[in-house]
């Protein structure tokens, strides 16, 4: 991308307001000078015009309306009859000056914006890396996966999720990593790597916990300060064994899992005994447990990260999935990762404080139809 189309960009996503204050600006102090009497100067408006310009708009826009207040402040006292006056000189002078030092401003202000591009692009290319999308059929199942910033500026997050087709039947991790950016990256990568590991030598679901444990102590004992006492990891470890229409499910202190049923109900897949996360191991003194709960054909598994639970409203209400989910039909995983999404967004008005990752898998039902009729995701609120 080059200089003129790095400056066009930069300039679209300021507000038209703000653009167009400093050309008000100058307009302004125009019609002040004329419309007062000499004593009264309108300088100040002139000199604010291109310092407000440097930092939202384009270069060639910041020097224009530098050039324009000098040309304007020239002009009034050719008007005023003043251009010999020594005030003219310093006046003129002192808006060259502003203007020089708001293309400065403007040069400064675009280069930490492309600064701070390259590492968000740097982060999400080592996210993709660690974090592949899993096909859409994985031992029987149909399975679809969304992770979802919170902004479009924002950092990266360490929510996570993984699928493997195993001997045990199909083994799935969804996570979230305590921080943002490579660092937390960093330790998606740990987790993502001893799970698909451990998700084929273990042989029970509780061993694959304790290999993930052990590799987040591992990875902490690397870390300095903060993260060597506070890194830790929320996730729920799953286990669907072949010919058997259930879920198996470890949840180490992570938001509960969903099923949908194929006629609309929603169970919450809650633990009969609570669990710290992982990473936080060595706090406890009990053994992980896997929970059984039912699968049936037809039904969909939903998991996601607390991205999902901690939305809120203007009025500072928590979305609720089971309420929102709970009643509606979707034709398969892709179209009810979607529906969700786009729930969240319209619960918060467009806006997220966190980041979500999503894990759909869907059991076909036996003899069913392929596609089922889509209830939009839109419930009234109580006024």
């Amino acid at each position: 991308m080059g200089q003129e189309s790095r400056d066009q960009a930069g300039s679209r996503s300021a507000p038209w307001p703000v653009r167009v204050l400093p050309a008000l600006m100058i307009v302004g102090g125009v019609v002040f000078d004329l419309l007062t009497p000499a004593r009264f100067t309108a300088v100040p408006l002139f000199a604010a015009a291109p310092l407000i310009a440097a930092p939202v708009v384009s270069w060639v826009t910041t020097l224009l309306t530098g050039i324009a207040a000098v040309i304007a402040v020239s002009g009034l006292h050719v008007v005023n009859r003043t251009a010999a006056q020594i005030t003219a000189v310093t006046e003129t002078t002192t808006l060259l000056t502003v203007a020089a030092l708001a293309l400065l401003i403007n040069r400064v202000v675009r280069r930490s914006g492309e600064k701070l591009a390259s590492a968000r692009v740097i982060a999400e290319t080592a996210q993709r890396a660690v974090l592949p999308e899993p096909v859409e059929r994985i031992g029987g199942l149909h399975i679809a996966a969304r992770y979802e910033a919170a902004q479009a500026d924002a950092f990266i997050g360490g929510d996570l999720f993984a699928v493997q087709d195993t001997q045990h039947g199909v083994r799935l991790v969804v996570g979230d990593v305590r921080g943002k950016g490579l660092g937390a990256v960093g330790t998606v990568a740990v987790i993502i790597g001893a799970f698909r590991e451990a998700a084929e030598q273990e042989s029970s679901l509780e061993g694959v916990a304790q290999r993930l444990e052990r590799a987040l102590r591992r990875e902490g004992i690397r870390r300095e300060g903060l993260d060597l006492v506070e890194g830790f990891t929320t996730a729920v470890l799953g286990e669907i064994p072949r010919g058997r229409a259930l879920v198996r499910l470890v949840n180490r202190g992570h938001p509960e899992p969903l099923v949908l049923r194929a006629d609309g109900g929603v169970d919450v897949l809650e633990p009969s005994e609570a669990a710290l996360p992982l990473g936080m191991g060595e706090l406890g003194s009990w053994s992980d447990r896997a929970d059984e709960y039912p699968l049936p054909d037809g039904a969909t598994l939903l998991l996601y990260t607390d991205g999902v639970t901690e939305a809120r409203d203007d009025r500072g209400v928590f979305y609720d999935p089971v309420e929102r989910l709970g009643g509606r039909l979707f034709p398969g995983p892709d179209e009810l990762l979607d529906a969700l999404i786009d729930d969240v967004r319209r619960h918060t008005g467009g806006g997220s404080n966190d980041d979500m990752a999503l894990l759909a898998v869907a059991r076909p039902a036996a003899g069913g139809p392929e596609r089922r009729r889509t209830m939009p995701v839109v419930p009234a609120y109580p006024s």
